[in-house]
């Protein structure tokens, strides 16, 4: 059932007014008064952009001798060696300038072209220069990285920082999302499981989705910035960019904490709506491979990731204040927005048919393989997410309400049949 909105009515004429703060429910006789809720400042808070090319020869020389400077691009970089995990091998760092170059891809040959290149970029470089800027520096750097350069989609983390608002105490059991992960850190602990369980105590960070997709986090910037030692900074941009409310532009308050809403997008996902989504003019797809390029669409994004996870405040209906955020918030880019051009629409390649077909064959063999090498489940798991075709299999079994830890889950039931019905005969 499709999630409807609290009405908006204006507290003079009593008209509705989609900019009202005050919120009556349309089937009860109640008002929610939001005016105490201060929307401090939506913004871009993470940039990865993608490259495909060939290595240069002389760059693979920066990292002869790990944790030293070195020169690259006319600026000093700290060079060093970084986990499988990242997907790559080495890394170049400049906290000041605010760029990670991860260079060599695990999976892809050095001297062959491949995705050899992810550059990521903190948020007060992307403070500091418009998208199309930003976009020159990545491609500069993407230049004296690779030849044959080639863009290959960039992933996004969009953040709202308000005040006034919390995560409620039943949080996990009003959000309701098709990501069936959710996962509550308190302190030092972490703790995983499915949406559907209880959550004791109140966690300072929650998180729902996988990375690999789209993930919504709930945290306490206030907490989070002075445990990394950037309140300061993130002060001044919440006293320079509190926008939302006109008629108080100094709406921050340091004695109150500032909760963040944050939306993470994987590269693959701003593929799927580069592929689907249409100019409503002109009926061109939107095509983009670049930040730059798909600045103009945030806004959309950010409606669109607020629609897909829906905290409710009773069945069939948004809080109030989660509509708040979604519909009176823009994110803050020196470009114009395209949401009222775009019709907003993630394209899949292996929803049915040919292809998918061909994932589950290939899965069903390849976990006869795990099975022949006595390679577990766990193993086995990682080994697939690192493959290039990885985004191609997890979108086939999203389109069939199966999350990654259901794959995983299904992957394991599988090997576990096998080992017990053929033992060593696979």
């Amino acid at each position: 059932m499709k999630a409807k909105d609290f009405h908006r009515i204006d507290i003079e004429t009593g008209t509705e007014n989609p900019e009202s703060r005050l919120f009556v429910d349309p089937n009860k006789v109640g008002f929610i008064d939001l005016n105490h809720i201060r929307l401090l400042r939506c913004g871009v808070d993470t940039v990865r952009q993608l490259y495909r090319g060939l290595i240069r020869p002389e760059i693979m020389a920066l990292f002869e001798n790990p944790g030293t400077l070195v020169n690259f691009a006319g600026e000093r970089w700290h060079s060093g060696r970084v986990g499988k995990d990242s997907g790559y091998q080495y890394k170049l760092q400049n906290a000041d300038l605010g760029f990670v170059l991860l260079v060599k891809n695990f999976n892809a040959k050095l001297d062959a072209i491949g995705p050899h290149l992810k550059i990521e970029v903190s948020p007060h470089a992307i403070d500091n220069l418009s998208p199309e800027r930003l976009q020159q520096r990545l491609d500069h750097y993407a230049g004296h990285v690779l030849t044959n350069v080639e863009r290959n989609q960039c992933a996004v983390h969009l953040a709202l920082d308000v005040q006034g608002w919390e995560p409620p105490v039943d949080l996990v059991a009003r959000m309701h999302c098709r990501a069936r992960n959710h996962r509550d850190i308190s302190g030092i602990n972490e703790i995983s499981w499915a949406t559907k369980s209880s959550v004791y105590g109140r966690g300072e960070t929650s998180m729902f989705g996988s990375a690999g997709g789209i993930q919504l986090c709930i945290y306490n910037k206030t907490e989070q910035a002075r445990a990394t030692d950037k309140l300061d900074y993130w002060e001044t941009v919440w006293r320079r960019r509190d926008s939302f409310d006109e008629g108080d532009p100094q709406n921050y308050n340091p004695e109150q904490a500032v909760w963040r809403v944050e939306l993470r997008y994987h590269h693959s996902i701003i593929q799927q709506f580069a592929s689907g989504s249409m100019d409503v003019r002109t009926g061109a797809l939107v095509q983009t491979d670049s930040f730059a390029a798909f600045a103009g669409h945030l806004d959309g994004l950010w409606r669109y990731g607020l629609g897909q996870f829906k905290l409710l405040i009773r069945p069939g209906y948004f809080d109030p204040a989660w509509t708040l955020m979604r519909d009176d918030v823009s994110v803050d880019l020196p470009v114009d927005s395209l949401l009222d051009e775009t019709n907003y629409k993630r394209h899949y390649k292996t929803a049915r048919g040919f292809s998918g077909k061909n994932v589950e064959l290939f899965l069903g063999n390849f976990v006869s393989l795990l099975a022949r090498e006595r390679v577990g489940a766990k193993k086995g798991f990682q080994r697939l997410k690192e493959w290039e075709c990885w985004p191609v299999i997890r979108d086939h079994y999203a389109a069939k309400e199966m999350s990654e830890r259901d794959l995983y889950m299904h992957i394991r039931d599988l090997l576990e049949e096998r080992h017990v019905r053929w033992g060593r005969a696979v």
